[in-house]
This record gives structure tokens, C-alpha cells and sequence, in this order.
């Protein structure tokens, strides 16, 4: 009998030690989630072209960022954003400059916060040229040949369209969404054809390859200077609602003293004069301000009508 209380008194203190190592990782991990602050950073783009061209330009931003926080900075480029969000996920990349869709991916998954958003210079119409005010927002527009007999969206129905992939923002999801909203599916009633490239687009219109293109407001300009007529050879019939831009995201696990400190030493290059000159060759960008994650719910409202038009 005392053999057996022996065995039941070691049975019982095992389980209370397995309870309380549990409770403790726990409580750990949990503590853990936002606490994270990294010794050397690494940061890793999406690129808009072609991606030894774009992480050269983007080589100057680890000494930038590196004398900012006082510690090593690496920068890299992926070959798409889907790439980004999965090594966010797996914690191989700390922060990842992601479009709106990408950064709604990923923070649904758990992968990604939003720290910054990109700011541009806006656009004035008719004409297509950029503003001196900065916007964090952007339009898609369609464009068409000049002299078409399409006049507005409803003349696209049975029309080959140039179109980027499914996950462009400008170049497929607004204006699919919007579109399906007016009662127009182009995914079943027009002809998509996907293109790499707002500029291809752009010139798929102009050669007749296709009677128009979902690009991002002004796309003419990335061919202004090989064709100086293109702004009256293609015209827009259509601007979407304001698209949010581009996101600075960064790993949940990062701890907010630093988020604080890395937004600050973002903000403070985009000021600069030499920094604002590489996020202008590599994004466009003119610099980076503070916003909300809800700045991105009309990205999450139209996502979901373009996955329903895709069933």
C-alpha cells in the first residue's frame, strides 16, 4: 500500500510539473508575440521590373536604414509578393514592401502588419500628369484606342481586355470588382488577356492587340518616352475609386518600440535627398506617412467579388 502512494505521490507531482512547464511556454510564447526586436534586418521587395536591375537601385537603402537604427540592414528582391509573404511568415524576412493586395494576404494569414504606406504624387486629368500634392492613394483606369466604338465599360462586353495577373490591384481587381458591381462579369463576357506589365498593356491597345487594358492611372507615361503621342493615340474611358498604395509591412513578432523606431528611420530617408531618390527609382515613390489597416478594406471588399467571379 505504501509502495503504491509512493507511485501515485510521483504520478501527481510529474503532472503538475508537465501543467506549470506548459503554462509557462505559454505564457512565454504569448509574451514573446510582439516582443521580438532584431539584431540585423532584412527587407525584401516585390519587383515592379526587372530584379537585379531593381536591387541595385535598392542597395543603397542598407547603409540609409543601417545608420538609422544602429544595426546591420539587407535588402533583397523576390520574384513575387507571394514569395515575400511566405518568408514573412516564416520569419526569414522582417519587413517586405507589399501592394495592397499582397499586404491584405498577408495580414489575414497572420504573416504581416502594416507599418507605413507609401505616398505618390498624385495625377490630374485630361492629360495624365503628375500633381505637387502627395497621395497615398492611386486609380485604375481603361484605356482604349482613340476612335474606338467602345465609348464607355458597357460597350467592353465581348472585347478582348489586357489585363496583369489576378493579384494586381490596378491592372484586374478594381476594376473587375467595379465592373461586376455595374453588372458587367468581364471575366465571362469579355476576353482577358493577361500581360506582364502596365507598360505592355499600354502598347497592346495602341498596336491593336486588344481593344483595351485595365492599368493604373497614368500607365501612358511608361511609354511617353518612346512614343511622345501615345497620351492622344490612348485614351481613358473609365477611373476606378482610390486604390490604397503601397504597404510597408513588417512581422507581427516585431516588438512596437522598434516598429516606432524603423518608421521613423523610413520616414526620415524618404525626406532625405539621397533617399528619396532611390524609393523614386525603385518604386516611384516620393516618401512614407502612417495609416490605418482599415485604409484597406475596400482591397478585402472587392478580393472577395473577384474570387466569387473566378468560381
Amino acid at each position: 500500500m505504501k509502495r503504491f502512494r509512493k507511485i501515485l505521490v510521483a504520478v501527481v507531482a510529474l503532472l503538475v510539473a508537465v501543467v506549470a512547464t506548459a503554462c509557462s511556454s505559454k505564457s512565454s510564447s504569448s509574451s514573446d508575440k510582439e516582443n521580438h526586436t532584431p539584431k540585423s534586418l532584412t527587407i525584401q521587395f516585390v519587383p515592379s521590373q526587372a530584379a537585379t536591375k531593381l536591387q541595385a537601385r535598392a542597395k543603397p537603402l542598407e547603409k540609409m536604414l543601417s545608420k538609422r537604427l544602429g544595426i546591420p540592414v539587407h535588402v533583397s528582391m523576390s520574384t513575387d509578393y507571394n514569395t515575400v509573404v511566405e518568408a514573412m511568415k516564416s520569419k526569414k524576412v522582417d519587413v517586405g514592401f507589399l501592394p495592397p493586395d499582397g499586404y491584405v494576404l498577408a495580414h489575414k494569414q497572420g504573416a504581416a502588419d502594416l507599418l507605413l504606406q507609401a505616398e505618390r504624387y498624385g495625377v490630374k486629368q485630361p492629360g495624365g500628369k503628375a500633381t505637387k500634392d502627395l497621395v497615398k492613394d492611386y486609380r485604375a483606369e481603361i484605356l482604349v484606342k482613340k476612335g474606338s466604338k467602345i465609348k464607355s465599360w458597357k460597350d467592353l462586353k465581348g472585347k478582348s481586355i489586357s489585363v496583369q495577373n489576378p493579384t494586381s490591384s490596378a491592372g484586374y481587381v478594381f476594376p473587375v470588382a467595379e465592373l461586376k458591381e455595374k453588372g458587367l462579369d468581364v471575366t465571362k463576357d469579355s476576353k482577358l488577356v493577361t500581360v506582364t506589365g502596365h507598360d505592355q498593356a499600354v502598347l497592346n491597345v495602341l498596336n491593336g492587340d486588344t481593344d483595351a487594358a485595365f492599368v493604373f492611372e497614368d500607365a501612358r507615361n511608361t511609354v511617353l518616352k518612346d512614343n511622345p503621342k501615345i497620351m492622344s493615340q490612348v485614351v481613358p474611358i473609365y477611373f476606378t475609386k482610390p486604390i490604397p498604395n503601397d504597404t510597408i509591412s513588417v512581422i507581427p513578432s516585431m516588438s512596437k518600440s522598434f516598429r516606432k523606431k524603423l518608421a521613423k528611420a523610413f520616414i526620415a530617408v524618404g525626406k532625405s535627398k539621397e533617399g528619396k531618390k532611390v524609393i523614386e527609382s525603385v518604386y516611384s515613390h516620393e516618401g512614407y506617412d502612417y495609416a490605418k489597416d482599415s485604409d484597406f478594406n475596400i482591397v478585402r471588399k472587392y478580393d472577395k467579388m473577384v474570387e466569387s467571379s473566378q468560381k
